[in-house]
This record gives structure tokens, sequence and C-alpha cells, in this order.
């Protein structure tokens, strides 16, 4: 069963990080290049995969892989897509995860699935959040020029807190940021006592109009924690986007 799920994990990531070699992969996913070589061999020969150029060093999806992968896509929405990937991410991290959408210049919750702490951070579901003022919200505009993310957000940065970042300079620097390193934090700057890490999720035209989060109270996510905590919800979001079709442009 292991084997099944690392070929899997493997797949997924080929999906979205293609062309993609050994190396890579073993970074990705945080696992041994040996286990990694194994599970692209496997699915090299049941023909889902193959090497890049003739090359057996990058690997790319096969027409068959693509060929099933747009019929499923047709029938799924980021919800059904993101589901079980958010239910892993609260068993990873103990925290609740949230599936937020673009709506105006406002994140909505569509889905959540809750942490068992008694003391979390409460969002109903319909609930709109501000796009600068929240993880979600700048894991969406990082991957917009400025111009557009003006004229989403206006021309003021409504403050929240005293966290909320309000100087334009400061704020299209923080999303330069978050673009860098896959993941937007927020410590405090929609509700001080909320703190949340969050990525894009990317549909198949390759456009950022959802973003997954793992959000607690402050006071429970250090900044080792949203390090951490980053780098899972990254690897989530990169999932829930290759389910929907979507492949990395080469060199990104």
């Amino acid at each position: 069963m292991r084997t099944v799920l690392a070929a899997f994990r493997v797949l997924e990531e080929v999906a979205y990080a293609q062309p993609a070699g050994v190396g890579e992969l073993s970074r990705r996913l945080g696992m041994p290049k040996s286990s990694v070589q194994r599970a692209l061999q496997t699915l090299w020969t049941a023909g889902w995969i193959y090497p890049d150029g003739g090359e057996t060093t990058r690997w790319v999806l096969s027409p068959h892989a693509l060929h099933i992968g747009q019929r499923a896509v047709a029938d799924i929405g980021v919800r059904d897509a993101a589901l079980p990937v958010m239910r892993e991410l609260r068993r990873e991290t103990g925290e609740t995860a949230h599936l937020m959408v673009l709506r105006g210049d406002h994140a909505v919750l569509i889905d959540k699935v809750e942490t068992e702490h008694p003391v979390r951070a409460v969002i109903e579901l319909g609930s709109a959040v501000p796009l600068h003022g929240s993880s979600n919200g700048k894991a969406i505009l990082a991957h917009r020029t400025p111009e557009e993310v003006r004229t989403i957000l206006g021309d003021r940065l409504e403050r929240h807190t005293e966290r909320t970042i309000v100087d334009w300079e400061e704020f299209l620097a923080e999303l330069e940021r978050v673009r860098e390193r896959g993941f937007a934090t927020n410590v405090g700057e929609w509700r001080t006592d909320i703190s949340a890490v969050a990525s894009a999720i990317f549909d198949q035209s390759g456009v950022a109009s959802a973003s997954l989060s793992v959000s607690a109270p402050g006071s429970r996510m250090s900044e080792r924690q949203r390090e951490s905590y980053g780098a899972l919800v990254r690897q989530a979001a990169r999932r829930i986007s290759a389910t929907l079709g979507y492949r990395r442009p080469p060199g990104s």
C-alpha cells in the first residue's frame, strides 16, 4: 500500500511540476531519491508518464494521463478537489483548514475542516474576509499584477488592526515575498486573535481564484510553526491545482 501511495504522490507532483527530475521531486515530496526513482519507473511502465525529450532525467505526463485527467476535470469543482486534501492537512497540523474563493474585493469561505481543539479560529461558512488583511487574500493577490491588485482593492488599504499593512509600497513588496516562497502569512492583520498561512490554488487555465489556509489562535501558531505549516499548505494547494488540471509553466 505504501508503494502505491508513494507512486500516486509522485504522479501528482509530476502533474504540477512537469518536466520534473528526481532531485526536484525528492525535495518537494520529502522522499528519498531511491523511492522517487522506483515510483517513476513504475509509472513509466504503467504508461502514466514518459521521459521529456527522450532523456530519463526529467518526466512529464503521458497522453493517457492527460486524457484521463481532462475527463475528470470536466466533472470536478474546487471544493471536491480540495476536501480530501484539507482533511489530510488538518491531520498533519491539528488545526483548521479553510478553502476560500475570490469574490470581488473579498475572499469568501466555501468549505472548512475544523480542528479538534476546543479553542479555535471561528469563521462561518459564507463569511467574507478582506483580501489585504488575510493570508487567503494575499495568497490570491500575489499572482496578479500590481495594476490588477489596485483595481481589485481600490485606492485605499483599510486598517483592520495595528498589524494591517496599509502602505501600498509595503503591501506590494509583501505580495512579492508571498509569490517567491509560495505561501502567505497573517499574524493578527485582520483579527488580532488569529494567525494563518495560505497558498493559492490554480485552475486549469492557470488563474489563482481560490486559496487554501491553516488558521489557529495566534497563541498556538509560533513563527516556526508558520514556516512548517506554510510548507504543508503550499504542497497541499499544489496537489489541488494539479487535480483541477493546472500545469505549471516551464521554468516557473
